[in-house]
């Protein structure tokens, strides 16, 4: 589980778009994922990934019989370009708006300029689709977390993806602010209260989405949904914060 993978160029990390479950598509790469939600008044894309694949992205899209041109709004778990380079060139090839968590606005500027920050609470609305925001700080200042309900055969099911998991700025040396370490760990006893049908990760080492996808194809059995991902992801993120600090304190 949480197997990564290096790739000399980001481009050649090719993943085959594949439905999730309900109205929800995977549209991204093996450095960094990207979610489609199609709302039926417009889609909604989670995360652009990074510069150098963009036209992964949009053909991506493409191929799942959807077009770029019908994207909204693009919400970004945090402001790191590999979740973040591609947004301007996409931005102008299609008039989405964009948005990010408040507090990563001023460090995601870089990359792009927000038309709506989105605060703890906020709800994005468009057609069938309610995405819930909660703040959950720690990989980067401002990293949301994402919550909203999908349907399939008559069932609901509650996505949620944890918007910064990442462990690389909890490193001595590689904070992003001042106590994020602590804010991390908050975070994540703060998203153990949420209930998580169809966990998504914002890399796909986080849900081992490429091994899911194999099996959703040729078997037709759909791992995403297990609710128990959720918490043994959690679980797996605050062993790894515990384990960093204790290697830097045996030093």
């Amino acid at each position: 589980m949480f197997t990564r993978k290096s790739f000399a160029n980001h481009y050649e990390g090719i993943i085959e778009p594949f439905k999730i479950i309900g109205n929800m598509y995977f549209v991204g790469t093996f450095p960094a994922s990207s979610h489609l939600v199609d709302t039926g008044d417009g889609l909604i894309l989670i995360d652009t990934g990074y510069s150098d694949t963009l036209f992964l992205l949009v053909n991506s899209i493409y191929k799942l019989g959807f077009s770029p041109y019908d994207i909204r709004y693009i919400i970004h778990t945090h402001w790191h370009g590999d979740h973040t380079e591609a947004t301007a060139a996409l931005v102008h090839m299609t008039g989405a708006k964009t948005m990010i968590g408040e507090k990563d606005a001023i460090k995601a500027g870089q990359y792009f300029e927000a038309d709506t920050l989105l605060r703890e609470g906020d709800v994005v609305r468009l057609g069938n689709t309610a995405i819930e925001v909660m703040e959950t700080p720690g990989h980067t200042k401002g990293c949301i977390s994402l919550f909203f309900k999908t349907e399939e055969d008559g069932r609901t099911y509650r996505v949620g993806t944890f918007g910064g998991a990442g462990a690389n700025t909890l490193s001595a040396g590689h904070f992003d602010y001042p106590g994020c370490r602590e804010d991390y760990r908050a975070s994540i006893n703060r998203l153990r209260q949420k209930k998580v049908d169809v966990f998504i990760g914002n890399h796909v080492w986080n849900n081992d989405t490429e091994a899911k996808a194999a099996v959703l194809k040729n078997t037709g059995e759909n791992l995403f949904v297990d609710s128990n991902l959720w918490g043994t992801f959690l679980d797996y993120c605050e062993k790894r914060l515990d384990t960093l600090i204790q290697k830097e304190s045996e030093k």
